[in-house]
């Protein structure tokens, strides 16, 4: 008898985990799609497959939902720009992958974090991963020196990568060399 019990209570919780993940990622889909303020809990309940009243028993409110979503986006990001420490080649390669699958989205948050808190922080927190990214990736080849991580981070930002793959229509893989290109400028100025 215990042991039913204990089953049917790990599946009602492993189905509200399931439930939960479902929805945050439909909001993060919506949000590579659309505005943030045009996003309706009747889309993201769409999206889920669930009910509005269903996203509001797990996240209490839509800010919620969207505070929770920030998270998610945040650990998602970080696993999907993963790269091995000290290595340049396999740092860039995996950072073009993710501004080519993310890069458009990010602009389009950037355009929106003055007029929206929640997006405001998001970038914000999305900015600070990225120069811890820089940080620990390159750690090795700058060994903390400031300068080079400012210049690092700016050689590798979402904005470098629009200007050159959007604004100049360059290839991705012209991308990535141009891009690698002011990386390894920077590491040469910072071993001088």
């Amino acid at each position: 008898m215990k042991t039913s019990r204990t089953y049917t209570m790990r599946a009602r919780a492993s189905a509200v985990e399931d439930t939960r993940a479902r929805i945050q990622v439909a909001l993060f889909e919506l949000g590579t799609q659309r505005l943030f303020p045009d996003i309706s809990l009747d889309d993201v309940a769409r999206a889920a497959g669930v009910s509005v009243q269903t996203v509001l028993r797990h996240f209490g409110s839509r800010a919620d939902l969207i505070e929770a979503a920030i998270d998610f986006a945040i650990a998602r990001v970080a696993s999907e720009r993963m790269a091995p420490i000290g290595d340049v080649d396999a740092a860039m390669s995996a950072l073009l992958d993710h501004h080519e699958q993310r890069g458009d989205i990010a602009i389009l948050m950037l355009a929106q974090e003055k007029s929206d808190a929640q997006v405001g922080r998001l970038t914000e927190r999305g900015r600070q991963m990225h120069r811890a990214w820089v940080t620990q990736v390159f750690a090795p080849l700058v060994d903390g020196d400031e300068r080079s991580i400012d210049l690092l981070v700016v050689a590798t930002d979402v904005y470098t990568w629009k200007l050159l793959r959007h604004d100049r229509g360059l290839t991705r893989s012209q991308t990535q060399e141009r891009m690698t290109a002011l990386v390894g400028a920077v590491l040469s100025i910072g071993l001088r």
